[in-house]
This record gives structure tokens, C-alpha cells and sequence, in this order.
């Protein structure tokens, strides 16, 4: 096979970018080693952030109504994650369903899944790829493509076969989990015990997945998941109840682990999701990472691959998305202290309880809140002081949304002026970056409070969602289409 783009590993992120990929104009083929997506549903909150992106892809609808909650935790303290968009808090979606709505969405695109397809070589050189994996019956199948993005999980092959440097610590505490049929046990959330920390949530389907550590506990080295009977050991050692007579559905061990690769980007290989950086599953949090990856890349290689790419710009992935994981990968390390810290962490957690209640500061709170969230991401986009430069633009507060250009991956110009004579000048500017910029004339709703877009006539937002430029004190307009975009059709 012969693609612009090979992409390894068809979990939420793998799919995420293919469709991404594919709404720039660029070939992918994706290979996942299993012969048919998963079962186990790992991952279940999706974020504010990435819940706008969904939606923002027309994908939402699909999704129908899922459970919200408000309410989420910053290491096992409740915190409230009401903020200024129309998704706020924690959207309850199970991975599997997260995984079969974006993989029938890139296919719809024309990317191509194979599955039971397993990497095994791979050589890249200056100009491209050869991959080589061994398909579903035994016979090696070979790839050709000009690039190759690394989406298969903590256990990347990609990064194995490239030897990427992937610098961090290793899990000295764990978590372990079931899905258990057939008990009846009460719900805690996050309920810290003499002995260890315990969760137990009963879904709908009367199945409870329970999580449990032991305080004290080193994690254990694992080829494989723990065996039920570990479990409920554990689980009744720190609670006192007994699951044993449960049927366990499905069994996992996460730690600690706090690793991230020091280039995002090398050459023509690059890596999104747990195979750029892995840490603790904490709140949800790695996946919605992950997928903001693939929104961030999916339109820059796809730029890169049709020639449009100004210079530079492949190379942003790198620095906004290492910055953000970063910082992200910092703020669960504090977490996991919180989490699986002995009873010395106690008098730390009151403290910090004290600290986001918001009868004492409310500043605190929606800073933390915020960096859960993924709304509060800023990149360094260039000159200008408006607030939301570099900020996720808040669709939410006008009153007509650029649906047809989100949904397919387009720059759009914002024109908030109808009608003005700068609004002349900006369309006429815009016509030469048409094929790949819209030009959408929006006012905004009645709201009772400020809105983030005062004082802008007129705002530039990547396909990703991101501003990058507006008409209060960031240049000229042309300036930051080129930088972004490329030059315009002549």
C-alpha cells in the first residue's frame, strides 16, 4: 500500500486524526494489531474541551445525551468544573462507544482501517516510511507512506522500532480494577479508608466496576492484567466486603508511570495520545489529551502534505502539544499523591479542600477547573494582547456558529462588523486564501455578562478552534493568514 499518511493504532486517537487527516485533503491508512475493536471501556469521561470539538465536527449528534455531572475531582477532591461553555463538567461515554462513532466517521471521510494488522519493521528515511506488519494471515503486508504518526498507546511499537527518548519514571504506586457481574456492593467515590483508597460505581447495566489501592502498596511489575482473586483480596483488605462470588468481566492495573517522549515531532515520525506521553488515568484525562492531539496535528500535516504548509508550521505540534502534555502530566502527578498518598497526605487535602471552596476564592477553582477541563489551553501565536489570542474560540457566544467550515476543518474569518468599511477591506483580503479560509459574518447572542470577544471587529480561528489573530492590536490580517496558512492563490 502506498499513503501520504500511515497512521499505528486504531484506538479513539488513531481514528480522531484519521478523520482529521482526511478533512485536509490527506490519505491515511491506520493498522491496529487486533483483529477487531475492543471491548473493554477504559476511558469514560470526555471533557468540556473535547466535548466542543466533537461538536464542532458535527459529531455530537450521534452521541444523543449523554450522563453529565458537574462535578468532577482534582485527585479525588470534589471540584466543580462549571465554566463559561456549553459542555460543562464530565460527559459519561464509554470508549468503546467513543471508538465506534469516530471510526465510522473516518471511514465516511475515506480513511482506511485495517485491522489485525501488526507492525513489526520500520525504516524511515528523509523523504518517507517503509513499514512492514504482519496481517491476519501470517503474510507480511508492506507500506509506503510519507509520514507515520504513532497513536498506539504507553506501549508504542512506533516508538519502540524508533528508539524516540522517552524520558520520566516509572509506577512505584498502582491502581487495580475490575468489571464484576453479580455483587452488590455500596458506591463510593474516591472513599479513603484506614487501609487504602476504594471506588465502586454500579452502571446501568448492573455491572460495578470497582478500583482499589493499598496504602503502602508498591506497584507490581505485569505482563499481563491481575487475577480476580488479587482483586478481591485487595479490596477485601481495605473494605471488609467480599466480591469473590462476583463474575469478573474484565481486569486491569494502571500505576503511577509518568513518561513523555522528547519530540513529538522527528522528521517524518511524529506521536499523539499515550504514545507521546503516559501517566496516570486520572478523571479522564488521558484520553481527552490525547484526542486534543490529533485535532492539533490532523490539519497541519494535512497542510504540510498538500504543499500549503507555511515554514514552521508541522513543527507547532510539537510546541504547543509537548507544553500542554507537560503541564498536564505535572498537575497528575499532584494528583496521584492525593489519590494514593498514605495518611500523611491528609492534612495537605484539607488545606487544599479550604482552597477550592468557593466560599473562600472562586479564583482557585475555575483555575483548576479550567486546566481539567482543557479550556483553559493558550498558545503562543504571536503578537497582540487580546485575551483570547491563543485561546479556544467560545463559538458559543455568538449568534451563528460557522458550522459548514468546523465541520470540515477550515480556517474561518470572523466578520463581527457587517457592514463596516473594515469589514470591505477584510473580505477582500480573505479572497485569496478561499479555498482553505471562510469568511462568516456573525453577531453575538444577548448575554448578561462580558463577553470574551469585546473590543474584536473581526477574529482568525485555525481549524482546530484555536484564535489566532484579531483586529485589536495583533497586526495585519494578511500577516496571520500567511503564517498560518500559507500564501494565497495567486
Amino acid at each position: 500500500m502506498r499513503t501520504d499518511v500511515l497512521v499505528v493504532g486504531a484506538g479513539p486517537v488513531g481514528l480522531m486524526l484519521a478523520g482529521e487527516l482526511r478533512l485536509g485533503g490527506a490519505e491515511v491508512v491506520v493498522l491496529d494489531r487486533l483483529p477487531r475493536p475492543t471491548t473493554e471501556s477504559r476511558a469514560t469521561t470526555l471533557h468540556a474541551r473535547t466535548m466542543e470539538i466533537l461538536a464542532a465536527r458535527g459529531l455530537l449528534e450521534a452521541l444523543g445525551t449523554p450522563p453529565n455531572d458537574v462535578m468532577g475531582h482534582f485527585g479525588g477532591v470534589p471540584l466543580d468544573l462549571t465554566l463559561p461553555t456549553p459542555y460543562p463538567g464530565q460527559w459519561k461515554v464509554p470508549q468503546t462507544r467513543t471508538e465506534e462513532l469516530l471510526q465510522a466517521w473516518a471511514l465516511s471521510l475515506g480513511a482506511t482501517v485495517r485491522r489485525a494488522h501488526e507492525l513489526r519493521a520500520l525504516t524511515v528515511t528523509d523523504t518517507g516510511a517503509e513499514a512492514e506488519a504482519t496481517g491476519p494471515d501470517g503474510r507480511p503486508v508492506r507500506v509506503s507512506a510519507r509520514y507515520v504518526v504513532g497513536c498506539d498507546g504507553e506501549r508504542s511499537t512506533v516508538r519502540e522500532l524508533t528508539g524516540a527518548d522517552f524520558p520520566g519514571q516509572d509506577a512505584t504506586r498502582e491502581l487495580i480494577r475490575a468489571d464484576v457481574a453479580g455483587i452488590d456492593i455500596p458506591d463510593r467515590r474516591f472513599q479513603r479508608l484506614q487501609r487504602g483508597l476504594a471506588i465502586a460505581a454500579r452502571r446501568p447495566d448492573g455491572v460495578t466496576r470497582v478500583m482499589v489501592h493499598e496504602f503502602g502498596r508498591a506497584a507490581r511489575p505485569r505482563t499481563g492484567a491481575p487475577a480476580f482473586a488479587e482483586v478481591v483480596d485487595v479490596w477485601k483488605r481495605v473494605t471488609g466486603e467480599d466480591i469473590g462470588g462476583g463474575t469478573p468481566l474484565w481486569l486491569n492495573a494502571f500505576g503511577d508511570a509518568s513518561r513523555q517522549v522528547a519530540r513529538y515531532r522527528d522528521g517524518r515520525v511524529l506521536f499523539a495520545g499515550d504514545a507521546a506521553h503516559v501517566q496516570m488515568p486520572v478523571g479522564g484525562q488521558a484520553l481527552n489529551l490525547g484526542l486534543q492531539d490529533a485535532v492539533n496535528l490532523g490539519w497541519k500535516l494535512a497542510a504540510e502534505i498538500r504543499g500549503r504548509a507555511p515554514d514552521g508550521l508541522l513543527d507547532t505540534y510539537h510546541s504547543e502539544r509537548h507544553a500542554v502534555g507537560e503541564r498536564v502530566l505535572s498537575t497528575i502527578r499532584a494528583q496521584s499523591t492525593f489519590l494514593l498518598g498514605g495518611p500523611d497526605v491528609e492534612a495537605l487535602r484539607e488545606v487544599f479542600r479550604e482552597l477550592i471552596d468557593p466560599a473562600h476564592t472562586r479564583h482557585t477553582r475555575a483555575h483548576l477547573a479550567g486546566l481539567i477541563s482543557g479550556l483553559d489551553i493558550r498558545y503562543d501565536v504571536g503578537p497582540g494582547d487580546h485575551p483570547l489570542l491563543g485561546a479556544r474560540m467560545p463559538y458559543g457566544e455568538l449568534d451563528q456558529a460557522p458550522d459548514a467550515a468546523c465541520r470540515k476543518a477550515r480556517g474561518v474569518l470572523l466578520d463581527l462588523a457587517p457592514g463596516s468599511p473594515s469589514a470591505a477591506e477584510l473580505h477582500a483580503v480573505a479572497a485569496g486564501w478561499a479555498d482553505r479560509v471562510d469568511v462568516v459574518t456573525a453577531g453575538f447572542r444577548t448575554a448578561d455578562g462580558p463577553s470574551a470577544l469585546s473590543g474584536a471587529r473581526a477574529v482568525l480561528v485555525r481549524p482546530d478552534g484555536h484564535v489566532v489573530w484579531t483586529d485589536s492590536g495583533a497586526g495585519r490580517p494578511e500577516t496571520a493568514l500567511r503564517r498560518w496558512f500559507g500564501a494565497p492563490v495567486s
